[in-house]
């Protein structure tokens, strides 16, 4: 028996019964240090609670996306960055909700704390797919996944 995505299922209901869910944009740091990437757990009681991910946060309206990428990673990880280009964007429709997800190339500046009790680690890029991470970063891991 295979998984259903999220996805999936919302593709398969007719479009009388899709209601409109909230379209949230999203933006996250990948961060690599000496062939390791830095990912935070989701904490529990959140959507995705427990999977792996790479850090940054929603966007507030009117904020760009460096700005909402270094406000997330000042609150999350008592870090600066140095943004470098985007890398990829996607948006991905979950049940509950519609996610635009922008990933950037970034630098920390200065070590990351965890500052809301979630899990950190540096994870090897062969390591990467062994992990559970959100639906919409499987494009990311691939690509990550090839390069070198």
């Amino acid at each position: 028996m295979s998984a259903v995505s999220d996805a999936d299922r919302l593709r398969r209901l007719p479009v009388r019964s899709r209601v409109t869910v909230p379209h949230i944009v999203v933006t996250a740091a990948v961060i690599e240090r000496d062939g390791t990437f830095l990912l935070t757990r989701r904490p529990r009681g959140t959507h995705l609670e427990g999977a792996w991910e790479f850090p940054g946060g929603k966007c507030e309206p009117g904020e760009t996306y460096q700005a909402c990428l270094e406000r997330e990673i000042r609150e999350e990880l008592a870090a600066d960055l140095r943004i470098g280009r985007e890398v990829l964007t996607v948006t991905h429709p979950y049940l509950e909700r519609v996610v635009e997800l922008h990933f950037f190339a970034s630098e920390l500046v200065g070590e990351p704390r965890p500052m809301i009790g979630q899990e950190m680690r540096w994870v090897p890029r062969d390591e990467l797919k062994s992990l559970e991470l959100p639906p919409a970063d499987a494009e990311l891991i691939e690509m990550l996944s090839r390069s070198e």
